[in-house]
């Protein structure tokens, strides 16, 4: 019977980002330590890290800008592009194997091997830039995935949803122009939280208009205004976009104690929020879902989330074990 699949390892634990930076290895290690406390690894079919190309990596960011991150690491350099993006010697090279991680799960996915994927990551992606770094992300690991769906596996129409608590600019521009790629992004207000990005009216450019639902919270929004959010914007769009895989931006910063946006939710709101993505994933995609981690900076509000996150994943990847899933395409 097919697991949940989990990409969880203490090698990206080595992505230092400087003292007192919030993207931290501790993040990690509290990921890790709720995991296992709470017998969720044991679950879970684990997944190994794999290191993607760099080839492949630059058919979705510049040549130019693979080559400084690879530079910037080696030269021992803090940060690449913005003080927010802090960097040491292993950042280049984790940041592959954060890629090929992903990448990985996916197949694994695919192949019928798990039934789902959690990938706790670092750095994250959502605001890697073609060309450049954002928001302590160096590549983009979601967009990466959609073009690695397509090319290998012949994966046409993709959702993304993205409801970390800043807007996935990265992944937005990354893919604007895709009518068949999906983003969905739920983030506090851009006049009040960072990027600055992710306006109701940002709904995608050219062939891709219509492709692209920002969906912007006001500060203070708790889980009331987030369940009117997705019941007044987000569940039709789920329903009628008739996807063939889901890929969450699995970003737990939104909960009320993190301290980089002001947001209210709990980690019951995760909970929720995981079950519909987990019903639309049954319902369009033969179930076929990988999360990956971006931000959440309370340690303690960022394990209670994750766990509540794997445990629905790993109940409903069980439950339709028990219950004679579609064997896989």
């Amino acid at each position: 019977m097919p697991k949940t699949g989990l990409v969880l390892d203490d090698l990206f634990q080595g992505h230092l980002t400087g003292q007192g930076h919030p993207e931290r290895p501790e993040r990690l290690r509290r990921i890790t330590d709720v995991l296992v406390t709470r017998g969720l690894v044991e679950r879970c079919a684990r997944i190994e890290p794999t290191r993607l190309a760099p080839s492949f990596v630059k058919r979705t960011h510049t040549d130019q800008y693979v080559q400084r991150l690879m530079e910037a690491c080696e030269y021992g350099e803090p940060f690449i592009d913005t003080p927010d993006s802090g960097i040491c010697t292993e950042s280049y090279d984790l940041a592959l194997l954060a890629c090929g991680s992903v990448l990985s799960s996916v197949d694994a996915v695919m192949s019928g091997e798990v039934a789902n994927a959690f990938c706790a990551v670092r750095p994250p992606g959502h605001h890697a830039e073609r060309d450049r770094s954002m928001g302590f992300c160096m590549f983009a690991n979601v967009a990466i995935a959609v073009d690695h769906l397509r090319e290998k596996h012949g994966v046409g129409r993709v959702l993304i949803l993205d409801w970390d608590v800043h807007h996935g600019n990265g992944t937005q521009h990354i893919l604007e122009e895709d009518p068949d790629a999906m983003f969905i992004s739920i983030h506090g207000h851009p006049y009040a939280v960072y990027p600055g990005t992710g306006f109701s009216e940002e709904t995608g450019l050219g062939a891709g208009v219509g492709a692209t639902l920002n969906v912007p919270m006001p500060p203070g929004s708790g889980d009331a205004e987030y369940r009117e959010a997705f019941d007044r914007h987000i569940r039709d769009v789920l329903e009628s976009f008739d996807a063939e895989f889901l890929l969450v931006s699995a970003g737990f910063d939104a909960h009320r104690l993190d301290p980089l946006a002001p947001i209210n939710l709990e980690a019951e709101s995760f909970d929720w929020m995981t079950r519909l993505i987990l019903d639309t994933a049954d319902t369009h995609c033969k179930g076929r879902l990988v999360s990956v981690l971006e931000g959440g900076y309370h340690l303690d509000a960022l394990g209670e989330c994750v766990a509540a996150h794997v445990t629905l994943l790993a109940a409903r990847a069980e439950s339709n074990g028990s219950a004679g899933a579609a064997e896989p395409a």
